[in-house]
């Protein structure tokens, strides 16, 4: 009953953990009114709303356009966060959510089957190092994410807009001013800036489908930047988790999780 209750506890973890803001088209056209959601679970399949006060730090922003939603903007439908907004001028936009942090306890084992599924061996050999495997831990954690919008054909530097984020992904290209097979580069901040060593994951959906693709893995350099293949067309997103020991005296660890969304046409 005790492994029952693991496995279902780890289910949820893993499932509901991640955050992403996704459209159904990331191309749009100017002045009109449109929708971005927030999936917190996978990319896939969200287990549950965001509740409006932990929303913090919402913005779009494009050429001569900055939205800052307030609570008529959002409306939740099943498990899913929907953000109404218009559109301005044509150019590439940025749009982004940042969440307060949360608070979650786990066991010894539950956050090591937690770092083993996010890859983060650095922080799993570290504890064995320190002799602390065995001590459960407190997490206090916070997501930050992004989508790169184009609305018209005008393409602009919007994208590379910094919103301030605690953790957050830079494109270094224009993802709009790109096609199958070309490569993208993203710059990783930590706190304005560059994270260097940094495992992160990036995927992909293909066409009205959506057909699901297994995730890879790259670091960042010690710049703190990075550079994948669009390999295919359809929503791309790039996500990682930044974990540290906390300095605060009832939390053992911080992790901040950062996601970014686009499309390839």
């Amino acid at each position: 009953m005790k492994r029952l209750l693991l496995l279902i506890t780890l289910f949820i973890l893993f499932s509901s953990h991640e955050l992403f803001l996704k459209t159904d088209s990331y191309f749009l056209e100017t002045n009109k009114f449109s929708e971005l959601y927030l999936f917190n679970g996978t990319f896939d399949e969200s287990e549950n709303v965001i509740t409006r006060d932990r929303i913090i730090e919402a913005k779009i922003i494009g050429p001569e356009y900055e939205f800052s939603p307030d609570e008529a903007d959002y409306y939740d439908q099943g498990e899913v966060t929907y953000l109404k907004f218009k559109s301005g001028n044509e150019g590439t936009y940025v749009a982004g959510i940042s969440t307060s942090p949360s608070i979650i306890e786990l066991s010894a084992m539950e956050f090591k089957e937690y770092l083993e599924h996010e890859e983060l061996t650095d922080v799993i050999t570290e504890r064995e190092d320190r002799g602390i495997s065995n001590s459960s831990v407190r997490e206090k954690y916070s997501k930050h994410v992004k989508a790169i919008l184009q609305v018209a054909d005008r393409r602009t530097k919007h994208f590379e807009t910094e919103l301030g984020y605690p953790l957050e992904f830079i494109p270094l290209n224009n993802p709009y001013e790109l096609s199958i097979n070309d490569q993208i580069s993203f710059k990783l901040l930590s706190r304005g800036k560059p994270l260097s060593n940094q495992i992160v994951h990036y995927s992909s959906r293909l066409g009205p489908q959506n057909l699901s693709r297994e995730e890879n893995s790259t670091r960042t350099d010690k710049s703190g930047n990075f550079t994948i293949t669009l390999s295919e067309a359809g929503t791309w997103y790039v996500a990682t988790i930044h974990m540290v020991e906390s300095e605060a005296e009832d939390i053992d660890y911080e992790s901040i999780w950062a996601t970014i969304s686009f499309e390839i046409r």
